[in-house]
């Protein structure tokens, strides 16, 4: 997916143009994965645009630092304030943010001790991640096991497991693929949520199975509480997505979005139970569902 440069990126407390926003090629990261970020979007709402469920984001983002050992150099305050800014200098009623925490050009090794710890913002208009009726597969690969890599983190390392499976998928002409853990239970797909609906139950795998707890994935589940629909966390098994009744993954950049078919075995068209939550989400981030304007922040574009 192609990306659409901005103006702005924020940088170590700063507003630099988007071409001199760099970084150093021994920097840590870039060799060792030492880094965690954040995916977040902005949506226009009738007020104008808003950034959906930021405190979530940015909390996360903290969560994960503290996980993987790194400091980071600025306060919560101070990354909320420069989110909103970075928005409004780069003028989108509708965007995807980056997060970027990670460590820089120090020393080279494992320890990292003497390298600094370096934080971005970028944003940009990105359009659809997965489009309606996707097709899955599942992966040869299996998801990194939360015993050896610490899944809890959004950490920028373990993505490369996330990499290879997506290779997989669009190499044999499928759109995703979907990870199982260690144990051959479904895990996730490699940027998004998995949820399954059998006999009107809503059923998402457990952080145990080696997901990433996905915001969007709580967002799903809030508002499945809002329309009566009761939601179970549980092991699945392989098998139970070829026998679901409706399928469907979310995340931050995917939205919700139905699955056509895993492994060839068809699914069906976007089954009602979708429909009704991708109905409530468009509402939630459009700021026309009003018993959840407290997850959207005001971008004041003319500050």
């Amino acid at each position: 997916m192609r990306l659409l440069e901005s103006e702005s990126i924020w940088m170590n407390g700063a507003l630099v143009p988007w071409g001199e926003a760099r970084v150093h090629v021994l920097s840590h990261a870039l060799h060792y994965g030492t880094a965690v970020l954040e995916g977040t979007n902005v949506h226009d709402t009738p007020d104008g645009p808003a950034v959906f469920r930021l405190d979530a984001h940015l909390n996360r983002l903290y969560r994960s630092a503290k996980i993987i050992g790194l400091a980071v150099p600025y306060s919560y305050g101070e990354l909320h304030a420069a989110t909103l800014k970075t928005v409004a200098a780069n003028g989108h009623s509708s965007s995807y943010i980056r997060h970027l925490v990670h460590r820089g050009y120090g020393e080279m090794g494992i320890s990292a001790r003497n390298c600094p710890v370096t934080v971005s913002i970028a944003t940009w208009e990105w359009g659809a991640y997965l489009n309606e009726g996707v097709r899955l597969m599942t992966s040869s690969w299996r998801r990194n096991d939360p015993a050896v890599v610490p899944t809890l983190a959004k950490a920028t390392g373990p993505y490369l497991n996330s990499v290879l499976a997506k290779a997989e998928a669009l190499d044999a002409g499928f759109d995703e693929a979907v990870l199982l853990n260690a144990a051959g239970n479904v895990s996730e797909c490699t940027g998004a949520n998995v949820f399954l609906v059998s006999d009107g139950v809503l059923v998402t795998p457990p952080a145990g199975a080696g997901a990433l707890e996905g915001i969007t994935q709580d967002t799903v589940e809030r508002l499945a509480a809002d329309l009566g629909l009761p939601v179970r966390r549980r092991d699945i098994l392989r098998a139970e997505l070829y026998t679901a009744d409706e399928l469907f993954l979310c995340g931050t950049a995917a939205g919700i979005v139905p699955v056509a078919s895993v492994d060839h075995r068809e699914i069906g068209a976007e089954g009602p139970v979708t429909a009704k939550l991708k109905h409530a989400y468009d509402a939630a981030v459009h700021g026309r569902d009003d018993r959840h304007r407290d997850w959207l922040t005001p971008v004041n574009v003319d500050a």
